[in-house]
């Protein structure tokens, strides 16, 4: 049977992965729902137009002004099913109740570990070897429903987003076919296990890189960042370099020939990338640099 779906998310590649899977899996992709971000809170404004302009010409394209006009929105296009991935507002109970077989969201996260808005920043930030994508059921918490399929893969060596996220991609286009297809048959997912913290955005504590820590927590935040943001604030990791306000960008554990030193708590950290903040950069940076000594 095909089902009439909807398609939430404000990242083109996500529309775009998505459909391909809805299509191949004999279903029909009726309308993209997804948000202005007029004041760029949620990333570059540029990003909205994008995504708009490349959607399939026979999607309808819902813009909701606020969560109160997102279940009439869905309404109008009668969907069977809606599939969610990078859409920063949480749904309200009534949205949620539109399609008669729900909302599927992927979460780029092994759950129920790392719940919450970033979960590859803190996968990173802790150490984890493996991550994965995890397509589950959306209920009126955030990220506890029953899970439909569950991909793992590891972390590696540790790259830009540029870098990481198309390489996830195949996955996530892999665990949401293996859910539409368990979804089809009836089931209605494995609850997850127990456990599990919802893990919230970084904050002002986290903004600077404390050098009296071990180096592979220095290392481990400082690549965090790249993945990660404060909801307000300073965004990291920043530290005071020979006088100079930069941004961590790079750091490894080994030697890396044209990288510089710094001493960690308990050993050397090489600095690969960094960029110096100019003047205004500067001033926005309201938190102040930890004590070293």
């Amino acid at each position: 049977m095909s089902w009439r779906v909807v398609i939430v998310t404000r990242i083109p590649p996500v529309l775009a992965g998505f459909d391909a899977v809805a299509r191949e899996a004999g279903h029909e992709p009726v309308a993209l729902l997804t948000m202005r971000n007029v004041d760029g809170r949620y990333g570059p404004i540029a990003h909205t137009g994008e995504l708009v302009m490349s959607a399939a010409e026979e999607l309808d394209v819902l813009l909701p002004a606020s969560r109160a006009t997102i279940a009439p929105l869905l309404a109008s296009v009668e969907p069977d099913l809606v599939v969610c991935m990078g859409f920063p507002w949480k749904i309200p109970p009534d949205a949620l109740a539109v399609p008669r077989l729900g909302w599927l969201n992927g979460h780029p996260s092994l759950l129920p570990r790392h719940r919450g808005p970033l979960p590859v920043a803190w996968a990173i930030r802790e150490g984890d070897e493996e991550i994965g994508i995890t397509f589950h059921r959306m209920d009126a918490e955030l990220d506890t429903g029953p899970i439909f399929s569950q991909v793992r893969f590891p972390v590696g060596e540790l790259e830009p987003p540029d870098v990481f996220y198309p390489r996830m991609g195949q996955f996530v286009g892999e665990a949401l076919a293996q859910a539409l297809e368990r979804l089809g048959s009836g089931d209605e997912g494995t609850p997850q296990a127990e456990g599990g913290n919802y893990e919230s955005f970084f904050t002002d504590d986290d903004v600077w890189l404390d050098l009296s820590r071990p180096a592979v927590e220095v290392h481990r935040l400082a690549w965090a960042w790249r993945f990660a943001f404060s909801l307000e604030g300073p965004q990291g990791a920043l530290l005071e370099l020979d006088g100079k306000l930069v941004r961590v960008l790079a750091t490894s554990l080994t030697e890396v020939e044209g990288a510089q030193l710094i001493e960690c708590g308990d050993g050397p950290l090489w600095l690969v990338e960094a960029e110096e903040l100019s003047e205004a950069g500067a001033s926005s940076t309201s938190a102040r640099a930890p004590s070293t000594h």
